[in-house]
């Protein structure tokens, strides 16, 4: 809870550990599914090109679940890690099967791969959880992704643990999606499962429906602002005829006559529904009357020339 900076962060996980912050399960696999495939052949390159592993890798599964269940398949001896973001202490729990380091071992050391593979037995060994961290890393790189869209993880991915100290592991409850991927070779295979709880993953599809909402706003905008453009307004020019007091004003009769100011002329103004635009001098082009556009309206230089007659 430390880590939490508002009360709505608080608020928000209280609410995931009694309900579970979960979206429509179709959308969420419907993601997942879409993330999984994303990065199945650029994983396949990667390993077998520039790591050097002969292993086959593939999208087997894509299911709601719960983070608390990534080792429920795992059996008794895995490697896990637990991968933050910027927005999550736990953004990617990633748990490799046995089998799934013996097919990485065969693969990066030089195995026959049409021969059998061992099955380890026990706790890894310190080298065995170095592989596993490399498999890790590599799935979290493909899986991070870039732009709006990225899970921002924060790399390099932690050692993976194992034994006891991965049985042992608390992990924070919550909706989740499950991905599991094949690690295989003619005669074994392996599964490495990935979990991202559903809060990251539909903040993540929040952020890229808001930019395409957003895009979508700015093109309305446009469009509303091209319109409103095109619509007609009325124009009037007024011109200030004389300052009296309001005894004066009260005293004013049928048939008076006003003076206008000496330089009234020159301080005509537009305006367009009770706006005033701009400053303007009153002329006449032949027989018609005319205005002349000196400068913007000022309100504030305006009103002070009120508090302060010339």
């Amino acid at each position: 809870m430390s880590g939490l900076a508002t009360m709505d962060d608080s608020r928000a996980l209280v609410i995931e550990r009694l309900v579970g912050d979960s979206g429509e399960a179709s959308h969420v696999i419907g993601a997942g599914r879409s993330m999984g495939e994303r990065i199945v052949s650029p994983l396949q390159k990667r390993l077998s090109n520039e790591i050097g592993a002969q292993v086959s890798i593939e999208l087997r599964t894509v299911e709601v679940s719960r983070t608390i269940d990534a080792r429920s398949q795992a059996g008794g001896n895995f490697a896990m890690t637990v991968v933050p973001s910027s927005t999550s202490s736990d953004a990617l729990t990633m748990v490799m099967d046995a089998q799934a380091v013996a097919v990485m071992i065969c693969g990066l050391f030089g195995g026959d791969p049409d021969a059998a593979i061992t099955p380890i037995e026990r706790d890894l060994s310190p080298l065995e959880a170095d592989i596993a961290t490399l498999v890790f890393e590599e799935i979290a790189q493909a899986l991070n992704g870039s732009g709006k869209r990225s899970l921002d993880l924060r790399f390099p991915v932690p050692r993976a643990m194992s034994g006891q100290e991965a049985r042992r592991r608390v992990l924070r409850d919550g909706a989740a999606v499950r991905l599991v991927f094949g690690l295989s070779t003619p005669t074994e295979s392996g599964a490495v499962t990935v979990m991202i709880p559903q809060r990251v993953l539909l903040t993540q599809r929040s952020g890229a429906a808001e930019d395409e909402e957003a895009v979508a706003k700015t093109e309305w905008q446009e469009r509303f602002s091209e319109e409103v453009m095109r619509s007609a307004v009325t124009l009037e020019a007024t011109m200030p005829l004389a300052r009296m007091t309001l005894g004066d004003l009260a005293r004013l009769h049928t048939g008076q006559v006003l003076e206008i100011e000496e330089n009234a002329q020159a301080r005509a103004q537009l305006s367009a529904r009770n706006k005033t635009l701009f400053v303007c001098e009153f002329g006449k082009l032949g027989q018609n009357y005319t205005v002349r556009i000196k400068q913007p309206f000022d309100a504030g230089q305006d009103f002070i020339d009120g508090l302060m007659p010339g």
